[in-house]
């Protein structure tokens, strides 16, 4: 992996990555392709394309969220560990990675033992379900999602599982301001409010990143997450039971 570019972006963040950092996120790369042979875990694949559509996207939470460290963040649909395990890497965060599909789970969990990462958490699961669970529900200080479903459902994804006081964080797409729209009603009754929208531009021509953050002012009323399906089919917004 080209860790040159990975150093030189990363100091244009802000951010320090030292020899070890970088190694690991060598290593990541490295298993990234190895198991993308067997798993499809990304269309991504070269070493450049992985470093910074995955990597540095990944880091560009930073951006709008300064993770001091010690904060308890879970990724939702975490697939190959973005962006939960970069942020990881660089930041001393108590990690919880959740994924419904066993294959991608199974490789998270090696991941994180090549890296070292024993305090990484990694659950096989609907977010629907656990979003019910004590232990779980408003338990995050931060929540994160990349590229999973429109944001009225990864609201109703994420909101439950954000602690009251604490932040939900969604990368989306270029068209984040026509979702945006559909999505405020469903973000206010789960107990959110947009406080931050930032438009970010990757490197090499790498494309544009939107970065949502939304602050959980009050408790998710307890009917929400609905049955396991059910957010996608019928975004909040557009219906209501």
């Amino acid at each position: 992996m080209p860790v040159d570019k990975l150093l030189r972006y990363g100091e244009e963040m802000g951010l320090s990555l030292d020899a070890a950092v970088l190694e690991k996120f060598r290593l990541y790369e490295e298993e990234l392709r190895r198991w993308n042979q067997w798993i499809n875990l990304t269309r991504l694949t070269g070493p450049e394309e992985v470093a910074v559509k995955h990597f540095l996207d990944s880091l560009t939470c930073l951006k709008v969220l300064p993770l001091a460290g010690g904060e308890r963040v879970l990724d939702v649909g975490s697939g190959a560990g973005f962006p939960g395990l970069p942020l990881r890497l660089v930041r001393n965060i108590r990690l919880v990675l959740l994924d419904s599909s066993r294959k991608k789970v199974e490789f998270l969990q090696h991941l994180c033992r090549s890296l070292g990462l024993a305090d990484v958490e990694v659950l096989h699961g609907r977010a629907e379900d656990l979003g019910r669970r004590e232990g779980y529900r408003e338990a995050f200080d931060v929540v994160v999602a990349r590229a999973v479903a429109s944001l009225a459902v990864l609201a109703e994804y994420c909101l439950p599982f954000t602690a009251c006081g604490g932040y939900f964080l969604a990368q989306k797409g270029p068209k984040v301001r026509e979702e945006l729209a559909e999505a405020t009603e469903a973000i206010n009754l789960l107990g959110g409010r947009v406080v931050k929208m930032e438009r970010v531009i990757l490197p090499e021509g790498a494309g544009e990143r939107s970065l949502v953050l939304i602050r959980k002012e009050m408790a998710t009323p307890p009917q929400y997450p609905r049955k396991a399906g059910i957010p996608g089919k019928r975004p909040l917004g557009k219906y209501r039971r």
